[in-house]
């Protein structure tokens, strides 16, 4: 089967809510994804024959192939599916241009690229002359996704890089009318599909761009307009290694919400917290995602099951955590952990079971800590030995597994000063950092917040 993949949109404004069915056209299709310490892993993309042709495992022509779309009607408007042509396979001219353009400028740059989550920005409708101005709005644009929790609290273990895809024409198409067309390095258009806020690109595009950055696990397509809008594509497996791609408006107030949502899919792994009421009682299997459950508060307690701890406290977003019949697209037979997280609601905020999905997310990507000085060559005794870590991480120093207590905390040491003996012998100095945070109370979880270094010690 040809692979196809889900788009999910924030198309309304600041406060659109999600409860409403659906626009008659084809539904979402949840997809179900293995597990990996109680966060799901992306699903596979089944690879291709050649354009237009039809195989045993690729039985539909390309003209055939579509991408899932979830999108809002408006302000104050309730979520729609629908589904759309997949982006066309590159042509040798495209190829070509792409390949000589793209120049990548670091926008944040908080440690090596292996040990931090990596956030590629990738601008649409920016002329070369446009540039800079691509670069400014990446900066404020992540200052708003980075403003929201958890990101708020683990601002140090992102890279932000911009990437530059130089357009022919400033602007997007369907900006401001559905007349409107650019010429634009990803073809990024609102009336995608004939829905004036669904902001769709060439994904094949955005693919080749982003495997310009060195190592990219998030992608956002800024398009350089005004107009409200957005989507996010969250169940492509790239070649590159992202789990997906947001789109989002540059220069409106409210598109920094797109964002957010779209990542608590793609970083997350979460479930949609709305339903249509057409769709009735669910009947299926427990869902893979770990915030919708067909389990009631009381049998996830007993069964020890999903977000059971956190049942009976406070949340962020309001209220406490429970078990609220309706999510996961079905008003009957599935419950949500609280009335009205971002996960239902532009605007809101993540619950507690979110938060805690989300920095499992995060430290998928990101190390706790990161050497700044190499671990792979022995150093001396008055070396200096640097680790970089996010605030509130713990540090723990050790030599020869014997604590060093004098120097819990801090981020520079040098071996002689925490008591490696001048004997010449090789002597091993180690740091083991954890992130002692409230927001993760699963212990499977919890074993992604801690990571040690070790470095060979010689006189």
């Amino acid at each position: 089967m040809p692979p196809t993949h889900r788009i999910t949109s924030r198309a309304d404004g600041p406060s659109g809510r999600a409860d409403g069915g659906p626009s008659g056209r084809a539904r979402r299709r949840p997809l179900r994804i293995a597990l990996a310490t109680g966060i799901a892993l992306t699903a596979a993309v089944v690879a291709t024959g050649p354009a237009g042709t039809a195989t045993a495992a690729d039985p539909e022509p390309d003209a055939a192939r579509t991408e899932h779309v979830e999108y809002f009607t408006g302000p104050g408007g309730h979520p729609r599916h629908t589904e759309v042509p997949a982006s066309p396979a590159l042509s040798a001219k495209e190829r070509a241009e792409i390949k000589g353009d793209g120049d990548v400028v670091p926008i944040v740059e908080a440690g090596p690229t292996d040990a931090k989550l990596d956030v590629v920005f990738i601008g649409d409708g920016y002329t070369a002359s446009q540039q800079e101005d691509f670069h400014a709005d990446v900066r404020a644009k992540w200052a708003k996704v980075s403003a929201v929790e958890p990101y708020a609290s683990y601002k140090g273990l992102f890279n932000v890089w911009a990437v530059d895809a130089v357009s022919r024409q400033s602007g997007v198409s369907g900006d401001p009318t559905s007349g409107t067309v650019k010429d634009t390095a990803l073809g990024s258009a609102f009336f995608c599909d004939g829905i004036e806020r669904l902001l769709c690109v060439d994904t094949n595009k955005v693919e080749s761009y982003a495997k310009k950055a060195a190592d990219p696990d998030l992608v956002i397509v800024l398009a350089n307009s005004t107009k409200y809008g957005g989507a996010g594509y969250n169940d492509i497996t790239s070649p590159s290694g992202y789990d997906g791609i947001a789109t989002a408006s540059s220069d409106n107030a409210q598109s920094d919400q797109v964002v957010v949502h779209e990542t608590g899919h793609s970083l997350g792994k979460l479930a949609d917290e709305y339903w249509y009421d057409e769709y009735g009682t669910y009947q299926g299997a427990e869902p893979w995602e770990t915030n919708i459950s067909k389990l009631r508060a009381d049998q996830l307690t007993a069964q020890k099951k999903k977000w059971y701890r956190w049942i009976g406290r406070t949340s962020p977003d309001g209220g406490k955590v429970g078990a609220y019949e309706g999510g996961g697209y079905y008003p009957r037979g599935l419950y949500r952990p609280t009335t009205d997280s971002i996960m239902r609601t532009l605007g809101r905020e993540f619950n507690l079971p979110g938060r805690e999905a989300m920095i499992a997310g995060f430290h998928r990507h990101a190390s706790v800590v990161t050497a700044v000085t190499p671990t792979d060559r022995t150093v001396r005794r008055d070396t200096k030995v640097r680790v970089q870590v996010a605030d509130g991480i713990r540090l723990r120093w050790s030599v020869d597994g014997r604590e060093v207590r004098h120097a819990d905390g801090d981020t520079t040491v040098t071996p002689r000063a925490l008591g490696v003996p001048s004997d010449g012998r090789t002597h091993h100095l180690s740091v083991r950092a954890t992130d002692p945070t409230n927001a993760v109370l699963d212990p499977a979880l919890r074993t992604l917040l801690s990571d040690s270094l070790t470095w060979r010690v010689r006189r």
